[in-house]
């Protein structure tokens, strides 16, 4: 069983287990075995990073182990991971490694890693890793000084490729507000923007390797929100630490999270005939309303597991080509294989061109009230293996009676048990959602 492994790879607080220099340097030379087999001595793997502090001496640790496991690391710099994925799949290397730990405070660093197809490795292949890691693991290794070769050209590169999704100059006379975040996209979303004839106005992108994600980007858009107000713009977008997710504000600055705009785009592409597999993907957080919507308007809405990687799974298992998360992960499968906050941000930009009105008159669906709260947790029993829980869980389902739903589960990512309960009194869900969660408190307190 995967223990290192989360949803989304490895993430932890950065220079501790397992984000430690034995640690990472044990991985580096298990990818090179396992990753570069058959492919001869040297085989490539691309590194990239967001902008914490800890980014670096993870590359270097990670780079000693590949050379170690016969692999060679090339250093691409500060990039959103995915234009790690899409480099990845469009070279010569054999496996790609995102240095990140996405919307978590500049203490947390992680590790994202991408096959050659640029999709993110299967549970099975990172259970073969962390098995290998453990066996050679050592305390006290000393990491050698490896050259590490750098290949900044290959940003230019991923740039194109996003312009490259839009007709030229398809922003042009359209006034953008981007919030970078301090993360990884605070040269490159500018960049592009400008490329394609936006009028860009940037904020949060002074990144000084322990100010990322703070009271900024896709977590707190409220400042964004307010700029675009006072900007006049079209539209705002706000980024996470590594910009695989984008949280919309419209022109009237409400903001608009990733099942708004999956249902937008999805609408779009259908009426123009476009919308293959005939329906779109999310997880099981997203809302009822949205799914309720969607059937109105005659398209399907399935449902995958949370983590972009599991809706991708079901993306190609029904042939979609567009899904994503309410936290705005949003994966355009035409040309991608991961969710890409800059790609989303260009390509919905030109949609709002083409359907002629103002983002806020634009009108999405009728949200059913969810509420999500959190609790910390130090460990992570089985759900099933505690009674007064699922006894408070019965008692709450027969509550709604019919008329919501509830889903629990635990963070893949941090040591949180999350509870969300959707329901048409808010009232009701409010209670239901904290008297759960006290007893998870309670009861996992004392497994």
């Amino acid at each position: 069983m995967r223990e290192l492994f989360g949803t989304d790879g490895i993430r932890a607080k950065a220079h501790q287990y397992p984000l430690d220099q034995a640690t990472m340097y044990a991985l580096g030379e298990a990818l090179g075995h396992r990753l570069g087999k058959g492919l001869g001595a040297g085989s490539k793997i691309l590194l990239g990073m967001d902008t914490r502090e800890s980014g670096p001496e993870i590359a270097r640790s990670l780079a000693a182990g590949m050379a170690v496991g016969g692999a060679q690391a090339i250093l691409v710099g500060v990039i959103p991971t995915p234009g790690i994925a899409y480099l990845c799949r469009t070279t010569d290397s054999v496996a790609a490694i995102s240095i990140s730990a996405s919307h978590n405070p500049w203490e947390d660093n992680g590790v994202k890693i991408f096959g050659h197809d640029g999709m993110k490795l299967a549970d099975s292949i990172e259970e073969e890793i962390e098995d290998e890691l453990r066996a050679l693991r050592r305390d006290g290794v000393t990491i050698p000084d490896t050259p590490v070769t750098e290949d900044a050209d290959l940003i230019e590169k991923y740039e194109r490729f996003l312009i490259s999704g839009v007709p030229p100059m398809a922003l042009a006379g359209r006034k953008v507000v981007l919030d970078t975040g301090y993360g990884a996209a605070y040269r490159i979303a500018p960049e592009v923007f400008r490329r394609v004839g936006a009028e860009v106005v940037v904020i949060h992108d002074a990144p000084d390797g322990r100010n990322i994600n703070e009271q900024s980007g896709a977590l707190h858009p409220e400042r964004l929100a307010q700029i675009v107000v006072e900007q006049a713009a079209d539209y705002g977008v706000a980024f996470d630490g590594d910009a695989d997710r984008a949280i919309f504000a419209d022109d009237a600055g409400k903001i608009r999270d990733g099942d708004e705009i999956i249902y937008l785009w999805a609408k779009y592409l259908r009426e123009r005939g476009e919308l293959r597999g005939g329906c779109v993907v999310t997880t099981v957080m997203s809302n009822f309303g949205f799914e309720k919507q969607l059937k109105e308007d005659g398209i399907e809405l399935c449902r995958a597991n949370v983590g972009d990687k599991y809706v991708l799974e079901t993306m190609l298992q029904r042939d979609s080509i567009l899904g994503g998360e309410q936290s705005g992960h949003i994966i355009d499968r035409t040309v991608h294989t991961t969710g890409d906050g800059t790609h989303t941000a260009l390509v919905f930009g030109h949609i709002l061109g083409e359907m002629g009105a103002p983002f806020s008159k634009l009108h999405t669906f009728d949200p059913m009230p969810q509420l999500l709260v959190n609790e910390k947790v130090a460990s992570k029993p089985s759900l099933d293996t505690l009674p007064r829980y699922q006894a408070a869980h019965g008692k709450a389902l027969a509550d709604l009676d019919g008329r919501g739903r509830i889903l629990v589960r635990y963070s893949g990512t941090e040591n949180l048990v999350r509870v969300m309960v959707e329901g048409e009194d808010d009232a009701k869900i409010r209670r239901i959602a904290h008297e759960l969660r006290d007893v998870l408190k309670d009861e996992i307190a004392g497994t």
